[in-house]
């Protein structure tokens, strides 16, 4: 459509509408900038600098009614293009089809403007993309413009053709005049493939006259980079059974060099339809291919090493996957630099630049000439891979000849610096696997090489992989599985040994995982603990387990359980604990004395800990203290003399050794019997972990040990078991001591 001030819009709009702001946004642009102020700066710069090449010398013919309105849109355009998320390359091809479609067609302003983009400042480094889609919009524009033109000329050649019949005379000045005149290369053959004649044009993009042309065969202009197909579709065409074809088509000069063209070949019939004459249509478009080819090769190769970049790897990953044969195989070494950090951090990001394009050329070197590509994924992050892969060896080959290209020290100026890497190796079948599920795999091999102890390649271990999988799929979905009503609780029965009754229970939690199945606390603490997901995690484990503990005092009064809590070093740590605590006992009206937090070892590191603060005032309060899984930390009894607690809990460990026919169960025994005994010694009750026969937990009465659990006395249950049990007990006569053992 054509506007009221005559600029034609690619969309179909036709004025300033949606013109940059001050901030930046457009009707439907991105969210605001951290930065207002500094992007409308970044903005009005780029308007000015945009303004200011359409204006000087491209658009000296264009009335001012028309370039201002096209200023401002196609800066819009591009803006957006620039802003906005997700990424939207069509808003940059349209800002270069409007250039085209307003007669900006000199190759000159497609350069400034694709160095002019690429200089804005834009997120996510999308400035190669967007240069690319504007340069995109405007070769394509361009394109339909001249493809428009070749038909025209090629309808006029066809009209020419019957007007000769007509009118011999007449016609022919008419086409030879088309033809001459023509801003494009003209050629005519008969349906043999002979050349009989060519236009001045065409004459001059092979590098000569028209008279150099005439005489040679079509069949002669062959070029190894010929597109798939294109010979096949003359042949079609000169045999009749098709009209036109078109191909871009490189032909060596008649200096050797190479030209790029878009090539349209017609067919022209005579009144009986049968064959008589081909037209070709030739345009130089050598210098679009050249910048498309600069275009392509800043997107897929690394702008510092000079590498294949995360894209290309990816895309020649992918093309293996494509159509394998059943067996292929393939490999990967996922390579990540030893200590970089330490360069970048000490001697600047510019030494550590200097480094990294040592390292490129050094793999390089190594590696390309086995056949391998090697491809900087980003940092310090490399990945060879091996197309072709005969089997494992191979891959741990290339391994240990990355590790051995990196052995010599980098000299960079004054410095000499030692580099090493770890490197993760996978190879397999290509059938087995998919290219993200390679990658990843590759990427957790080279993590278990650092872990090992770096400077070294590790194999792929499926095992191994499918634990880190599994490790973070937990990691992943654990955010959301509170929201989602995924975790539960169950309680483990503690037993009094003197009487055999049920004194107290452990809360104990547990996540029903939508995959993984119900997943114990030993497969995902360690995780909320590591990502700080254990702080809102702890805090329902407390509330739901005190409204619990406070419902069983409500229904059977002090026959009711006493309830016991584990809390983590990062909970213990936290300020808040107290409050958080002190909440949770008045929202469920639980009262302090029945709650018991259970601590391990390492909770408090020195009589200065805040966290000891934290725990006397929990005391001060009426919650008591138990120190969880003793004596498998450090055991510093002077801080045990510190703490504020009451109970000690023997880990189960402990127990369980007694039974192990390669250690010592009769020093085992002493062990458990000095801490029974420490304990009391120190004023403390003690609790045995992992009690799984009536004959441990007598032996353990005898010592003195005040309360157990075990799967002997109940293994972690629902809540409606607890209730069960305390009701039956209601029912029966209390045991006789050491008797009483549920089995």
């Amino acid at each position: 459509m054509v506007g009221p001030d005559g600029l034609i819009g690619a969309d179909g709009t036709d004025g300033v509408e949606g013109a940059i702001g001050a901030g930046g946004a457009t009707a439907t642009g991105p969210a605001a900038d951290p930065d207002p102020d500094a992007t409308a700066v970044a903005v009005a710069g780029f308007h000015a600098d945009w303004a200011a090449m359409l204006r000087t010398g491209h658009g000296a013919a264009v009335r001012p009614g028309v370039l201002n309105p096209l200023i401002a849109r196609t800066a819009e355009l591009l803006h957006r293009a620039a802003r906005e998320h997700p990424f939207r390359p069509e808003l940059a091809e349209q800002a270069g089809a409007l250039l085209i479609d307003n007669q900006f067609t000199d190759p000159q302003l497609l350069s400034e403007g694709v160095q002019l983009i690429q200089r804005q400042p834009v997120p996510d480094d999308r400035g190669p993309a967007l240069g690319g889609a504007f340069a995109a919009g405007w070769a394509a524009a361009l394109r339909e413009r001249t493809l428009r033109e070749q038909e025209a000329i090629r309808l006029a050649a066809d009209t020419a053709r019957q007007e000769v019949e007509k009118a011999l005379r007449a016609s022919e000045a008419r086409f030879r005049a088309l033809f001459e005149s023509a801003a494009i290369g003209i050629g005519l053959g008969d349906t043999d493939g002979n050349i009989l004649a060519v236009n001045r044009a065409l004459g001059e993009i092979f590098g000569g006259g028209p008279e150099d042309m005439t005489g040679v065969r079509v069949n002669d202009l062959v070029h190894p980079e010929d597109t798939p197909g294109v010979w096949e579709a003359y042949e079609e065409l000169i045999s009749g059974k098709r009209e036109y074809f078109q191909f871009d088509k490189p032909y060596y000069r008649r200096d050797g060099e190479v030209v790029w063209t878009h090539l349209t070949v017609s067919l022209i019939r005579d009144d009986d339809g049968v064959p008589l004459y081909q037209v070709a249509m030739l345009e130089d478009v050598t210098d679009r291919y050249r910048l498309q080819e600069r275009l392509r090769h800043q997107a897929t190769h690394d702008p510092l090493t000079g590498l294949p970049n995360r894209a290309a790897f990816f895309e020649r990953l992918e093309k293996i996957f494509e159509e394998p044969e059943p067996d292929a195989r393939f490999g990967l070494c996922y390579v990540d630099l030893d200590g970089f950090k330490i360069v970048n951090d000490s001697l600047g990001h510019d030494m550590g630049d200097q480094l990294l394009t040592v390292v490129a050329r050094r793999l390089e070197n190594a590696l390309s000439p086995l056949g391998h590509m090697v491809a900087r994924l980003g940092g310090d992050e490399f990945v060879v891979l091996l197309e072709n892969c005969r089997s494992e060896q191979e891959a741990v080959a290339a391994a240990k000849t990355v590790l051995a290209a990196l052995t010599k020290p980098v000299v960079i100026g004054d410095h000499r610096l030692a580099v090493g890497a770890s490197v993760g190796v996978l190879e397999r079948r290509i059938a087995t696997t998919t290219p993200g599920a390679a990658v990843r795999a590759a990427d957790l091999t080279l993590y278990r090489a650092k872990e090992a102890g770096r400077g070294r390649w590790t194999l792929f271990d499926p095992k191994e992989n499918a634990r880190a999988v599994s490790r973070y799929a937990v990691s992943v979905r654990m955010p959301a599985a509170l929201d989602r009503g995924e975790f539960f609780i169950d309680y483990q029965p503690m037993v009094d040994l003197a009487s055999g009754a049920m004194t107290g229970v452990e809360a104990l939690v547990r996540w029903r995982h939508p995959q993984l199945g119900v997943l114990g606390p030993e497969e995902f603490v360690g995780v909320a603990e590591e990502t700080g997901l254990i702080m809102p995690l702890g805090r329902w484990v407390l509330e739901q387990a005190c409204e619990q503990a406070a419902d069983w005092v409500a229904r059977f009064g002090d026959r009711a359980p006493r309830l016991s809590v584990n809390l983590a070093v990062r909970q213990a740590r936290n300020a808040g604990l107290v409050g958080d605590i002190e909440r949770t006992l008045r929202s469920t009206g639980l009262d302090p004395s029945m709650l018991q937090l259970e601590i391990t070892e390492s909770t408090v590191v020195g009589p200065e800990d805040e966290a000891l603060k934290a725990l006397h005032a929990l005391v001060d309060m009426g919650v008591s203290l138990s120190v969880d899984d003793f004596g498998t930390g450090w055991s510093n009894l002077a801080y045990l003399r510190d703490l504020p607690v009451s109970n000690l809990k023997i880990a189960g460990s402990f127990v369980g050794d007694l039974h192990d026919p390669a250690k010592d169960t009769h020093l085992g025994w002493r062990i458990v019997s000095g801490l029974v005994s420490l304990a009391h010694t120190l004023g403390l009750s003690v609790t045995a972990e992992g009690v799984e026969s009536r004959a441990d937990a007598e032996r353990l009465r005898l010592m003195g040990c005040d309360l157990a659990q075990g799967w002997h006395f109940g293994r972690p249950v629902r809540p409606a078991e607890i209730a069960r049990r305390i009701a039956e007990a209601d029912l029966e006569a209390a045991p006789e001591p050491g008797l009483g053992y549920e089995s």
